[in-house]
């Protein structure tokens, strides 16, 4: 059982009450990630409160209200998965980092200089957030944050989301393999030609086109055929 002196707040507010745990900061984080932690390390007191810093402890009617159970480490589950952890300060700049990891990251393979039609090197779309003096939040996904994130940036660097369609056609003794990694975008038609080749169209973020080119062209030792259908 962590030490109450260790612990963090772990709260979650609903029809205007309040409940509150006391837990482990770390195996809070990974109940949070979908792992498996053991409850009895996790809780530091076996009680929900409503109010941890003056001990007032929510009474089982609200709770059996809101959670259904008065059973502490089923209430603990529910307080933890919906609601939010208090972090530690290494927890927050590590979340933080990886998180910033993340957009930097979706943006790359997602958009696209509409200048060039090419996507952003990762340093420049990491150096236009450092300009820009974007905040990132470790709490909310990458899908949430992005919108206000590409707004911003966007007054610093051409940026645009758009789609590409691909027409690809892979020789027949590279058909196999390459199918396997032609099914991780998404197809919009497929053939199998007669002499055994494969011929499909890819609709795909512009920022991989570079990717999946790369990958197809080591797989064939650059025997494909392309057309880019529409930009």
């Amino acid at each position: 059982m962590v030490k109450v002196s260790d612990a963090v707040i772990a709260r979650y507010e609903h029809s205007g009450e309040k409940f509150e745990v006391l837990v482990d900061p770390n195996l809070a984080m990974e109940l949070k990630k979908g792992n498996q932690v053991n409850f009895n390390e996790l809780l530091a007191i076996d009680s929900v409160f409503k109010d941890s810093a003056k001990g007032q402890e929510a009474s089982p009617e609200s709770i059996n209200k809101v959670f259904h159970t008065t059973e502490i480490k089923e209430v603990a589950r529910q307080i933890i998965l919906h609601g939010r952890v208090q972090l530690t300060t290494e927890q927050k700049r590590e979340m933080t980092e990886q998180r910033r990891k993340e957009v930097i990251d979706f943006i790359a393979k997602n958009a696209m200089n509409p200048q060039t039609s090419s996507p952003h090197p990762p340093q420049r779309i990491e150096n236009a957030l450092q300009e820009a003096r974007i905040t990132i939040d470790p709490m909310k996904s990458v899908s949430e944050q992005v919108p206000e994130i590409i707004k911003e940036i966007r007054k610093l660097i051409p940026i645009s989301f758009e789609k590409l369609k691909i027409a690809i056609k892979i020789p027949a003794q590279y058909a196999g393999k390459a199918n396997f990694v032609l099914h991780k975008y998404e197809i919009k038609q497929e053939e199998w030609l007669k002499d055994g080749s494969l011929a499909v169209v890819l609709e795909i973020p512009a920022g991989m086109k570079s990717e999946i080119f790369d990958e197809l062209n080591h797989l064939t030792h650059g025997q494909i055929e392309s057309k880019i259908l529409d930009k």
